[in-house]
C-alpha cells in the first residue's frame, strides 16, 4: 500500500493554524468530512477517544491520529503541516508540527494496520520529514508524501 492509495490531493493542510491538540483533531476530521462521508463530529470523538487509550504522538514532532469508523468504505489519510507546533502528549515530551490522520472501516484489521506501518514508517524517514517542513506548497507537500520510500532514499 502507497499513501498515493489513500491520500487525497485535496486532503494535505500546508500551513495549519491551531493552538492545541483538539483543534489540531477538530481541523483534521472536518477536512476528512467530503473524504468520507461521516459527520465531523463522528470523526472528532473517535480520534478524541483514541487518544483517551494513549497519545499518537510518535515522537520528533510527529503524530499519527487514528481511527475506526462505522460507514467508511476503505482506508482514508489527512496531512496536515502546522504553523506553529504544539503540545500533544507525544512520547518524547516534543511539540507535534506534522500530523497525518489515518481513518479505516470498522471492520478493517490488517488493511490499517499495513496503513498506519506504512506512515509510521514514512514519516520516521529524516529526509521525509526535513522537506516536510521546508515546504508550505500544498502540491509539493502532497509529492514529498507519496514519494515512494525507496524512491526518496535513493535521492
Amino acid at each position: 500500500m502507497e499513501l498515493a492509495d489513500i491520500l487525497a490531493k485535496g486532503s494535505v493542510i500546508a500551513c495549519a493554524k491551531v493552538a492545541s491538540k483538539r483543534q489540531l483533531l477538530q481541523l483534521l476530521a472536518d477536512k476528512a468530512v467530503d473524504l468520507v462521508g461521516v459527520e465531523s463530529h463522528q470523526i472528532f470523538e473517535t480520534l478524541v477517544a483514541r487518544e483517551q487509550l494513549g497519545s499518537t504522538g510518535l515522537g520528533n514532532g510527529i503524530a499519527i491520529p487514528h481511527g475506526k469508523l462505522e460507514g467508511i468504505s476503505g482506508v482514508t489519510a489527512v496531512f496536515a503541516r502546522l504553523e506553529q507546533p504544539i503540545d500533544f502528549d507525544s512520547v518524547d515530551d516534543q511539540p507535534v508540527d506534522l500530523a497525518i490522520m489515518l481513518l479505516a472501516p470498522a471492520g478493517s484489521g490488517a488493511d490499517h494496520l499495513k496503513a498506519l506501518a506504512r506512515v509510521a514508517r514514512l514519516m520516521r524517514t529524516d529526509s521525509v520529514t526535513e522537506q516536510l517542513r521546508n515546504t508550505r506548497d500544498v502540491k509539493k507537500l502532497y509529492e514529498i508524501l507519496t514519494t515512494p520510500i525507496e524512491a526518496t532514499n535513493a535521492a
